[in-house]
């Protein structure tokens, strides 16, 4: 079987999210260069949490192993959008015949602890024996969220600390589902998940599938009018920012609100964003990202 290799330059400064993204949505590996100076400074193999490379250079070129059949412009631009950039890079792109690919990404992505007692695992790991775990079983794929990027791991851990059961909850931009599916697992007795990706929809639905759990799936428009008891959203500063009227006219009073994909540097101006409908505090941060709770007035 054959692979496909991408290969594109971005930014120094850039290099570190578009590579966390690209991982993120399942691409096997990344390594990168110096594309300035043309020459191999560092080109590790790596899959989480983040590219160790030395941002003097500037730019960087990032190698992508992906599967045969991915749709190369859809994943550029995915990527490009989790990781903040402008506009998706050009990449080229050359076959590469199988070299047990398959057993590398699997030693690469392992079992993710996400708070105390709620793990990410892949369906090729064994279930660790804990009878208090709480397992998602949630593979890599064409849709942002593993586990791996702490801006999922921040509000994976605020759930586990929130949630009580029987909770109504609102997973806006699912990416995956990961978090609605932590949220099921969690207890919560009814859960919508939307996001304007129909790929996204499509990956929810059928990791719901494997972990047994009910999901109510839609696009943003065609959700119903209703409230809910817990809102969580981890996409990026600016989006979450637009999204606050509708994120406010979605909760009840009193229902708890967990914002993630947010920098550290960035989390004032998100906070004032939400400040007029809910009390809001910057709850946690990790590797320079910052989670945002708040409790609606």
């Amino acid at each position: 079987m054959a692979w496909l290799a991408l290969e594109l330059e971005v930014a120094a400064a850039h290099a570190e999210a578009m590579a966390d993204a690209l991982l993120e949505l399942g691409a096997i590996s990344v390594s990168s260069t110096d594309a300035d100076a043309g020459t191999a400074q560092e080109s590790p193999l790596y899959a989480e949490p983040a590219l160790a490379a030395a941002f003097a250079w500037r730019r960087n070129r990032l190698t992508a192993l992906v599967a045969p059949r991915t749709d190369v412009a859809h994943l550029l631009e995915a990527a490009a959008h989790a990781a903040g950039l402008a506009a998706a890079p050009r990449a080229t792109t050359t076959r590469v015949e199988d070299q047990d690919w398959v057993r590398r990404t699997q030693s690469q992505f392992g079992p993710i602890r996400a708070g105390a007692h709620l793990c990410i695992v892949p369906s090729w790991c064994e279930v660790p024996d804990d009878d208090h775990m709480v397992v998602v079983r949630l593979d890599p794929g064409l849709a942002f969220g593993t586990g791996s990027h702490p801006s999922t791991r921040l509000v994976l851990a605020w759930l586990e600390r929130s949630l009580r059961g029987g909770e109504r909850v609102l997973d806006y931009g699912c990416g995956s589902g990961i978090l609605a599916l932590a949220a099921a697992k969690l207890g919560a007795a009814d859960i919508a998940a939307v996001d304007v990706d129909p790929q996204a929809l499509e990956a929810s639905a059928a990791n719901a599938r494997v972990n047994g759990v009910e999901l109510r799936l839609a696009t943003p428009g065609a959700l119903a009018a209703e409230e809910f008891d817990v809102i969580v959203a981890n996409i990026l500063a600016r989006p979450l920012i637009a999204l606050a009227p509708e994120l406010a006219a979605r909760a009840r009073t009193g229902a708890r609100l967990a914002l993630s994909g947010i920098l550290d540097a960035q989390a004032s101006e998100v906070g004032s964003a939400f400040a007029p409908d809910f009390e809001t505090c910057a709850a946690a941060s990790e590797d320079g990202w910052t989670l945002i709770a708040g409790v609606r007035r």
